[in-house]
């Protein structure tokens, strides 16, 4: 008995200590970043996933200055890579197969945020270079207005049943659209190597007459071209806020299963403020950095312990929907699939189209 109380006693005191570091380290984090005065990002606009009020924040609380110049995930790794010394920006966020390449080409530098426990294996790099702060779920978009007749679908089973029409987007250039074939697959006993049950299902409804071409944007959805759009959640949600009704949509993940993926900060090895860049990424994955997140219509990926303000809560879809969403687990294999998918599409679900 006395061993288990001198145990938990030690245990309590371990604990307690590595508490007090991790706010000592964090304090001293503080500081340096407030020294530099700067951060500098690339690929976090203010208005996609409410970075703005992440920049906002920061600035207020730490005298932050900040400049964003919008660029694709692609483009970010490459201007660190090209810059190096010459660096003008100090941190990016790109999509999560983006976060293991920037590993691989040596442009990146670890820093792990004191919630790192909370954040899942899955959308993590074991040395901190990387990790998903939100993530992005296939989910449908339902006009309840244009159905037709039909029930709005649930699940990618039903859409083989309903009279109305289907928007993916373009599978050639939209990693929306490619990542909605692969939840289709993964929903009908697919993978990231075997994706003809979605090819399938897709040429079903293509036969059908019902394999809508119109991508499904903002514009399509005002003038009313999209039935049921297949599109990543947050950009569901994003469209249906903005809509003159949105009472009249329906945004839900399909519940015979979806692919989850994110987004990921990824620090810049060579950046000017890399003390302002790691405080960044701290507070993204801080509670308040999180809920700024979900007021951005972005699931965070800590959503299961934090307790968003029920306005906040409104904005996002319950996490019981996300029961059956898997993460790609097999990304080399995603990437030659994804590279292939524009010609399979072609030959087997568009030649379909009367």
């Amino acid at each position: 008995m006395k061993q288990f109380f001198l145990a938990s006693l030690l245990g309590s005191t371990i604990a307690l200590c590595t508490t007090a570091m991790a706010a000592d380290d964090l304090k001293t984090l503080e500081a340096a970043a407030k020294a530099e005065g700067a951060v500098n990002s690339v690929g976090m606009p203010d208005d996609w996933a409410n970075w703005k009020g992440t920049w906002e924040d920061l600035a207020k609380k730490y005298g932050l200055k900040h400049i964003d110049t919008d660029m694709s995930s692609a483009q970010e790794i490459a201007k660190f890579a090209a810059e190096k010394d010459n660096a003008s920006a100090d941190i990016g966020d790109v999509g999560a197969a983006f976060g293991p390449i920037s590993v691989k080409q040596g442009v990146v530098q670890p820093y792990k945020p004191t919630t790192w426990e909370q954040i899942p294996d899955w959308a993590k790099d074991k040395d901190g270079n990387w990790a998903l702060a939100y993530t992005g779920t296939i989910a449908f978009i339902v006009n309840k207005k244009l159905l037709h007749g039909s029930e709005a679908p649930t699940k990618w089973a039903d859409l083989k049943t309903g009279k109305y029409k289907v928007s993916i987007g373009d599978v050639s250039t939209a990693a929306q659209a490619a990542n909605g074939v692969l939840a289709a697959a993964l929903a009908n006993g697919g993978d990231e190597k075997n994706i003809q049950p979605a090819l399938l299902l897709f040429a079903d409804i293509a036969k059908q007459g019902r394999l809508s071409m119109a991508n499904p944007t903002i514009a399509t959805m005002e003038k009313g071209e999209i039935e049921v759009g297949v599109v990543w959640d947050f950009n569901g949600l994003s469209y249906k806020a903005k809509m003159a009704n949105p009472d009249d949509y329906i945004v839900l993940i399909p519940s015979d299963g979806s692919v989850i993926s994110g987004y990921t900060t990824i620090i810049n090895k060579y950046a000017k403020n890399p003390n302002a860049a790691k405080l960044t990424r701290e507070y993204i994955f801080s509670d308040a950095g999180q809920i700024n997140l979900a007021k951005g219509n972005a699931r965070p990926i800590r959503a299961e312990h934090l307790k968003l303000p029920e306005e906040v809560k409104a904005k996002l879809l319950p996490n019981e929907q996300y029961k059956k969403v898997t993460p790609i687990k097999d990304a080399d294999a995603w990437e030659k699939t994804s590279k292939s998918l524009p010609q399979k599409w072609q030959e087997e679900v568009i030649i379909n189209m009367p």
